[in-house]
């Protein structure tokens, strides 16, 4: 008897679900496996596997069943019902409204925002921890993945209709919440020198390390999952490059292509293809080297002898590494994360004066309007519209630092 039939003769429905999931278990937080099968249904459930099946990111179908959790769990507190299929436009303005709304306003009016009933349900089966609103940033993300898990449903939501879009875009202006950043500094140069500079020992962590944050910035500021997912076969040989571009017979340094595969914006098969010159390359062949790999993961976990273990590091693992090494260089880890390489790549592009279509190339973003803003933040940081009040001061002499200051940078 197979495991799909034997599941199916259980009567508990929950058990049922939960045996389901153990074959997600490489994928799905298996510590929550049980909280999982008790908030999702059998269809839930059904959907998960079929994406799986599919070859959809890990990361993403993580995403997708933490926020399915979720949409459920709100659904039967706020209409006792559980989530339909296809949602109605009524049922997705409700969640809005119940997530995204005004401080000030629920002041003067009890009923405004999320009910005291809803939030005492969800706070109860501990799936809810805010006392305000959403971050919009959330509440975006579950409901994007509610339109994903519509699609693959073969379902039309309501998602894209221009009064949904409407209602998010007046509670956003409501919430008064910031966008936060996922690192709030990002790694330019600068602050990559101080985290190189910390991994000058024979350790093979630190040769590890450096190759990490080399590969990581140089590559176009790689997503963490990215970095820890990396496969040697994903790895091609290309010929040297000059020194000078200009220069035919300057010296020329080494040269590698990385084929990224799928990532959070492509498929496997897009041609996401990003190359490596100089110092990561040199880095990374020493990394391999020392830890002989030559197949399998790249980055991969170091036991207290110096051991290399055949397991990938995790994309957690990327951002305490780079925490990790911020701390070494006698920076602020709660200002950094892995993402800061991501950012940091485009605010020193921009400040190299690297054409952004180029930048965006070997970053592989491909939304202009977001790598723009790392390109217009980066301007006016440097640009003179910020910088009128330079020479002003309370008193004279506060001027002549203010000069010294400019003189310096």
């Amino acid at each position: 008897m197979d495991d799909v039939t034997s599941c199916e003769l259980i009567s508990d429905p929950e058990t049922r679900r939960a045996l389901q999931l153990d074959t997600l278990s490489a994928i799905l937080p298996m510590e929550r496996r049980d909280r999982l099968a008790e908030l999702l249904t059998d269809d839930d459930v059904e959907t998960l596997k079929h994406l799986a099946r599919e070859g959809i990111g890990e990361n993403s179908l993580r995403a997708l069943a933490s926020d399915l959790a979720y949409l459920e769990a709100w659904a039967q507190a706020a209409t006792g019902a559980p989530l339909p299929w296809p949602a109605p436009a009524a049922l997705a303005l409700k969640f809005v409204a119940h997530h995204l709304w005004d401080p000030a306003k629920r002041e003067t009016d009890p009923h405004h925002g999320m009910p005291a009933e809803v939030a005492a349900d969800l706070r109860d089966a501990s799936i809810l921890r805010s006392d305000g609103p959403h971050a919009p940033s959330t509440v975006k993300r579950r409901l994007a993945n509610w339109a994903t898990l519509h699609r693959w449903k073969g379902l039309e939501g309501p998602f894209h209709a221009p009064g949904l879009r409407a209602a998010i875009r007046l509670a956003v202006r409501a919430s008064g919440r910031p966008r936060r950043r996922k690192s709030k500094r990002a790694i330019t140069r600068d602050v990559l020198d101080r985290l190189l500079a910390t991994c000058r020992s024979d350790r093979l962590a630190d040769t590890r390390d450096l190759a990490i944050l080399l590969l990581a910035f140089a590559s176009g500021g790689r997503r963490r999952s990215e970095v820890a997912r990396l496969r040697v076969e994903q790895i091609s040989d290309e010929p040297a490059v000059p020194l000078d571009p200009k220069d035919p017979q300057s010296l020329t340094l080494p040269c590698l292509a990385l084929q990224l595969g799928r990532t959070k914006t492509g498929a496997a098969d897009d041609a996401g293809r990003v190359l490596l010159v100089g110092p990561p390359v040199v880095a990374l062949r020493e990394w391999l080297e020392r830890a002989d790999i030559t197949t399998g993961p790249v980055f991969r976990a170091i036991d207290r002898w110096e051991a290399v273990e055949d397991r990938a590091l995790t994309p957690q693992s990327i951002n305490l590494i780079v925490k990790r090494r911020c701390t070494m260089a006698g920076l602020e880890a709660r200002e950094f994360s892995a993402h800061g390489l991501r950012s940091g790549y485009l605010t020193e592009a921009a400040r190299q004066g690297v054409a952004l279509p180029e930048a965006m190339q070997q970053s592989q973003h491909r939304s202009v309007q977001q790598a723009a803003s790392y390109y217009n933040e980066a301007e006016r940081a440097h640009g003179r519209a910020a910088r009128l009040a330079l020479d002003a001061g309370p008193t004279n002499s506060a001027r002549p630092n203010h000069k010294v200051a400019v003189a310096a940078g």
